[in-house]
Parts: structure tokens; C-alpha cells; sequence
């Protein structure tokens, strides 16, 4: 463990001054690297970091300054955390990198979804104070399930109380002998005095922002020439070849290392790790270096015909919807017409830009592998691919949102505005849904978390000036009968002339299902043929409307069992009338009761953690009906029954459990009956808002 300060490491290196081209690259010359791991590790600082060092920014912004060009959103700047993707290019040695700067909170996971698809490398940020987070296991998977090759960059490491060998070890002890160092620094008296390149096997330090070459202390020898074996191995395992020379002990030349490093990252089987530190810019120049030696150009063909695809949103009420795209073959020029053939519309695409966090830049044509932006595509969403094949991309798999809140206008007569608001602001991001509860009649939102329910409630005033309140949603209870009984209904009315009158007798009886059943068993014509439609009717009205909280009834069967009429005064309303009179006096005696939803809940969580799940699910009315071992990474499934009611804020508990490492979902699976003092609060509630 070391308490260190670092040294400031480097100039900007800059463009000769006046010079304002903007250059173009081949597919070649362009890099696609996202940035991975855990909120607050540093992703966005390192990104600024880079912008810097390049020349890109004439500042090094930071999140407490709010005045970074990867975090540009107000909500980014007000809370000091990414919610969305940022691209920000920078210019290296002859090579466009396009950075994708990605959220590490798992609000924002769709976001992460949408640009790790877009990228070629993926480059897991890790805080040498902080150490290996959850949301650096999550950034490692997703890489692995797309078989994308990866890089680690251990950052901060001017921290006090940073510690880049502990971190070192635990992604080796964790991820296997391929993660090997490439840079370590050198540590003299507590401060970072330079670093070793375990590829030339050289120290170096920055004096007047040149690289000088400096002996390895001998105190870091041993350490560093353990690290220069891993690093073999590694190399020797990625290439056929080198195996061979590798177990005839002779050395690699240079080349050979360059060769197989490429292959072995290529093919994840070595997964470098770099260090340094974006406050001091150390570390930059190693990192840029590598990937531009190492990480690979996208495989795509600038020849053939323009296709692109939509990764990305932003719905802006000035300038219109901006499309983030790539360019998957050809090349892109303005004025361009492309089909969008998930819509069948023809779009034109009159400018085209390349983006730098907000500032955008006008360009004549992108190549394949390129990212840009477009402006005011009507018919273009995100996942769509746009061009002369028919070939689409699979659109992304989103999280499911299971935090629900019920949305009310807080002016009233503002409801279509949020409605509008919201399906804008779902263009931008579609791991949210907003619809009507066809059972309850509230608006319901579903999101990921509570922060990204609270930042689509501040973009919706802000962009589209309407206030929304957030309340727990209704729960949608129904009411049953328990005991079979038989009531009369009479309706006879008369007003002069014609009158009204309708007798019925009904038997009432539970069964098993949810539809109401009407049959009849009249003998000798009591309440004729014609009337029995209108009894039915009054029935299924008044069974939208329980007898001790007013919600619908279920499994409900009800028999015509007699009755009478008038020749004259008899009509199908006053038969309607009379089912509703037998309905309202026989269901109180036929032992009411309140029913609640039940739900299935699947719960992943690590082993560790079971116990307090499995305690929590309990203190919810939870059943356990089952663990089932999963995956091989000493997770559980965790399937129980819970009712509904006791799930409104478990998207935000589970979390807060776990630390971000339990998933769940949950599903109406049926109904059943309240326990007593929960059907007393129910028709308390319910008499209440009478």
C-alpha cells in the first residue's frame, strides 16, 4: 500500500498554430475504444485526460468544475456523474480514436449497451484506490460476451492510499494469468518519478515533456522482471510459433513480442494493463501509444455500398432529434440518401458532423468505422440501420425496467404534455417505459433506478417545461365471494303511465377462475327469455365493483334461478336494475373477501448474500419456493411467490443489498386471499376516499 503524490507528467503536444484542417481518415486509421467500469473509477476523467494531452481541449476540465467535454448534459453537470455516451475523439500519431465515454451507474446501463456495440476495444478503467467494484465485473462480462478485445488502465494512482500492485493482483487472481502489466510506475519517496515499459523493458520519466530514458531501480528489478515472464507467457500462448521458441528457452526478438501481443489481445487471451493518472496527465503518452500499436481498425469495408446504424439519441426541443451513428460500410458523403428499411422511408442526409462531447463539426464524408451525427431524421430510431442491404443489426437486448412510479401532472389539464414529453424523451433512452395501467387508470413510468426516474423527471420540465409528481402505484386488488347464497332483486317504480318492474332470484356461488358466469334455470317462464341478456348485463356492471373496496370482483358465478314480471311495466332496464339490486344485497352476505396479486420473483444474487435475501423476500409476505445454482460465478436463482404490495420500491432495496450484484424480475402470476389486516387497511383506504 502506498500514501504517494505524483508529479505533473507532460504538455498538451499540439497542432502547429493556424493549423485549422480537418483531417480524414481511412478505416485503417480510426480506433473505436470504449470506456468501461465502475461509477465514479474515473472513465470520464481519463477521456478528458487524453482530449488534453493531444491538443484536443485548451483545458483539463473535471466533474467539480462541471466544465468537461464528456459530461456536458446539465444533469451531468449538476450531479457530477455520466448518463449518457459521450464520443470524443482524439487525434494520435496519424489515428482518430473515438472514444466512448459510457456511464458506470446501472441506471444507465442501456447507454453502456448501445456503445459497447459500437466500439472495436473495450478499455476497463479501475481506480487504484478504490480496487475492483462490481461495475468493473459487469464492464469485464459484457466485453467477454461480445468477445471483444480488452484492455485494463488502473487510474488515479496519485491518490493517497493508492495501491496499483494490489489492484494488479486481484485482476490477475481474478481473470487469470493473461492480464499482464505493461506500464508500472516508479515510486521513489512516495512520489511517481516514472514508469517502466514492461514491453522495452526500459524506465522512462517526461522532462520538458520528452521521454528520458532512466535505469530501472534496482529495488523494482525482481518485481519487474517476474512481470517481463507473465508477459512472455502470455505472448508465447497467443502464437503457435512463439510456443515453440518459448519452450526451447530462447528469447523474442521485439518484433515477435509486438506480433504476438497484437494476436494474443486480438484473440483475448492477453489482457494488458496500463496505469496512471488523468490529474497529471501521467501515463497518457504509453497509453495512446498502445493503442495505437496494438488495438485493431475496425473490420469493415470502405468500398462497398453506405450502410449505417443508429446507435444512439438525443431528442433536443430546439435543434430537433440528433442521430449518433456508425458507419458500417462505404463511405458516407452529405447529401446522401439512405433507406431506412425497418421504417420503408428514404432519409437524406443533408449534413453530416463528427461530435466532440456537444461541439459538432461539419464534415463532407465519413468512412467505415467512422462516428458522427445528423440532425432532424424523422423516420430514424435507434437500432435502425440504414442503407442499400436489407441486413439489420440485432437490436440490443435492454434491462427490464422494474421500478415503477405513477406519474400525475401537477397542473391539471398538462397530461398530453407529459405524455408528449415523455415519448421524446424515450427516443433518447429506451431502457424506460411510460403507459396507462389499463386496471388502475394511473400513467405508470418504469425505469432501471430512482435516479434515472429523477433525471427524466428534471429533462421533462427543463426541455419541455411541464411538472410531474411520482407517487407509489395503485395496487389493482380484487374481490371474491367465499359462501354460496341465493338473494332476490326487486326494482318496481311507478311515475304515472308506464311504470317499472323486474324480479329476479339469484343464486350466488364462488368458482375457480376470473370471468363472471351467468346461467339460468328458469322453469315455467318467470322472467322470460328476451329479459335474461339485460340480467347478465346489470350483473357484469355491477361486478366491476366490489361490495367492500370497489374493486372488481372475480370468480363470481350467478344462476337465474326465478322471478317475475309485469305484461305491461316490465322492460330489459328494469330486469338490468333488479340484477343490480340482488347483486348489492346478496354480496355481503356471501363472506366478501379482498384478494391481492401475487407475483413470481426470480432473483440472481451471489452466495454470500442468500441469507439476507432470502430474510428480506420473508419480511415482504414472501413464500420461498426454490435455489437453483447458476452461471460459474457463485450465483443463485432465488425463486419465490410475494405479493405485489410488498414490491413497489424492490428494484432500489435489492440494489442497495447487494451493492448493485442482485438482478430480478417479477411477474403477476395470480390472486389471493389478503391476509386480514391488510384487507382492513385496503377498505379503510378505500372508505377514506369516498
Amino acid at each position: 500500500m502506498y500514501n504517494i503524490t505524483v508529479k505533473y507528467f507532460g504538455g498538451k503536444i499540439r497542432r502547429p498554430e493556424g493549423d485549422e484542417t480537418i483531417m480524414q481518415y481511412t478505416t485503417d486509421k480510426i480506433r473505436n475504444i470504449c470506456l468501461l467500469g465502475h461509477g465514479g473509477d474515473g472513465k470520464s476523467a481519463l477521456a478528458e485526460a487524453m482530449l488534453y494531452f493531444t491538443g484536443g481541449s485548451d483545458r483539463l476540465g473535471t466533474a467539480a468544475q462541471g466544465n468537461t467535454v464528456s459530461d456536458f448534459d446539465p444533469e451531468e453537470i449538476k450531479r457530477q456523474i455520466s448518463i449518457s455516451t459521450s464520443v470524443i475523439p482524439v487525434e494520435w500519431k496519424g489515428k482518430k480514436i473515438n472514444l466512448l465515454d459510457t456511464p458506470g451507474y446501472f441506471d444507465f446501463e442501456g447507454e453502456v449497451l448501445q456503445a459497447v456495440r459500437m466500439a472495436e476495444t473495450a478499455l476497463v478503467v479501475v481506480s487504484a484506490k478504490g480496487g475492483i467494484h462490481y461495475g468493473t465485473t459487469k464492464a469485464i462480462n459484457l466485453a467477454k460476451s461480445l468477445n471483444m478485445p480488452q484492455l485494463f488502465f488502473i487510474t488515479s494512482i496519485d491518490e493517497e492510499h493508492s495501491d496499483f500492485y494490489g489492484v494488479f493482483d486481484s485482476l490477475k487472481e481474478r481473470y487469470g494469468k493473461g492480464v499482464c502489466a505493461i506500464s508500472v510506475p516508479i515510486i521513489e519517496n512516495e512520489k511517481v518519478t516514472g514508469y517502466v515499459d514492461i514491453v522495452e523493458m526500459k524506465g522512462k520519466r517526461i522532462v520538458n515533456n520528452k521521454v528520458e530514458i532512466i535505469d530501472i531501480p534496482a529495488s523494482l528489478q525482481g518485481e519487474i522482471d517476474m512481470l517481463r515472464q507473465l508477459l512472455i507467457e502470455s505472448v508465447a500462448e497467443a502464437d503457435d510459433d512463439l510456443m515453440e521458441k518459448f519452450f526451447a528457452d530462447e528469447p523474442f526478438t521485439e518484433e515477435e513480442i509486438v506480433r504476438g501481443l497484437s494476436r494474443g489481445i486480438s484473440d483475448r487471451k492477453v489482457f494488458p494493463v496500463l496505469c496512471g493518472s488523468a490529474a497529471t496527465l501521467f501515463g497518457m503518452g504509453i497509453l495512446l501509444d498502445f493503442i495505437d500499436k496494438f488495438t485493431s481498425a475496425p473490420k469493415l469495408n470502405a468500398a462497398g455500398a453506405t450502410e449505417v446504424y443508429t446507435f444512439k439519441t438525443v431528442a433536443d426541443p430546439f435543434v430537433g432529434k440528433l442521430s449518433y451513428f456508425k458507419v458500417l460500410e462505404g463511405t458516407l458523403k452529405a447529401g446522401d440518401t439512405l433507406r431506412n428499411n425497418r421504417k420503408d422511408t428514404d432519409e437524406k442526409f443533408a449534413r453530416i458532423f463528427t461530435v466532440r462531447g456537444k461541439t459538432q463539426t461539419e464534415v463532407k464524408e465519413l468512412v467505415a468505422g467512422d462516428i458522427g451525427v445528423v440532425a432532424k431524421l424523422a423516420s430514424v430510431a435507434t437500432g435502425d440501420t440504414l442503407g442499400a442491404t436489407d441486413v439489420e443489426i440485432p437490436p440490443v437486448e435492454y434491462p427490464v425496467p422494474n421500478l415503477k412510479m405513477a406519474v400525475y401532472a401537477v397542473a391539471k389539464g398538462e397530461e398530453e404534455k407529459i405524455a408528449s414529453g415523455l415519448s421524446k424523451l424515450k427516443e433518447e433512452d429506451p431502457t424506460f417505459t411510460y403507459k396507462v395501467d389499463p386496471e388502475t387508470k394511473e400513467s405508470i413510468i418504469s425505469a432501471l433506478g430512482d435516479t434515472q426516474i429523477d433525471i427524466i423527471m428534471s429533462k421533462l420540465k427543463a426541455k419541455y417545461g411541464v411538472s410531474a409528481d411520482l407517487r407509489t402505484p395503485k395496487v389493482a386488488y380484487r374481490e371474491a365471494i367465499r359462501k354460496k347464497i341465493t338473494q332476490q332483486g326487486k326494482y318496481k317504480k311507478q311515475s304515472g303511465g308506464h311504470g317499472q318492474y323486474g324480479d329476479v332470484v339469484i343464486e350466488f356461488e364462488p368458482y375457480d377462475g376470473i370471468d363472471l358466469v351467468f346461467e339460468e334455470r328458469i322453469f315455467g317462464g318467470s322472467v322470460p327469455k328476451n329479459f335474461h341478456p339485460a340480467v347478465e348485463k346489470g350483473l357484469r356492471e355491477s361486478a366491476a365493483k366490489g361490495v367492500l373496496a370497489g374493486y372488481p370482483v372475480v370468480g363470481l358465478k350467478a344462476t337465474l334461478v326465478d322471478g317475475s314480471y309485469h305484461d305491461v311495466d316490465s322492460s330489459e332496464m328494469s330486469f338490468k336494475l333488479a340484477a343490480g339490486v340482488a347483486y348489492k344485497e346478496g354480496l355481503p352476505k356471501a363472506s366478501p373477501v379482498i384478494l391481492e396479486p401475487i407475483g413470481k420473483l426470480l432473483v440472481h444474487v451471489p452466495d454470500r448474500m442468500m441469507g439476507d435475501i432470502i430474510g428480506d423476500i420473508t419480511k415482504r409476505r414472501g413464500q420461498i419456493i426454490g435455489m437453483t445454482p447458476i452461471g460459474d460465478e457463485g450465483y443463485q436463482e432465488i425463486e419465490a411467490e410475494v405479493p405485489m404490495a410488498e414490491m413497489m420500491t424492490y428494484a432500489i432495496d435489492l440494489r442497495s443489498m447487494t451493492r448493485g450484484r442482485g438482478s430480478f424480475t417479477f411477474d403477476f402470476l395470480r390472486y389471493a386471499d389478503a391476509p386480514s389486516n391488510v384487507a382492513e387497511k385496503v377498505i379503510a383506504d378505500a372508505k377514506a376516499k369516498e
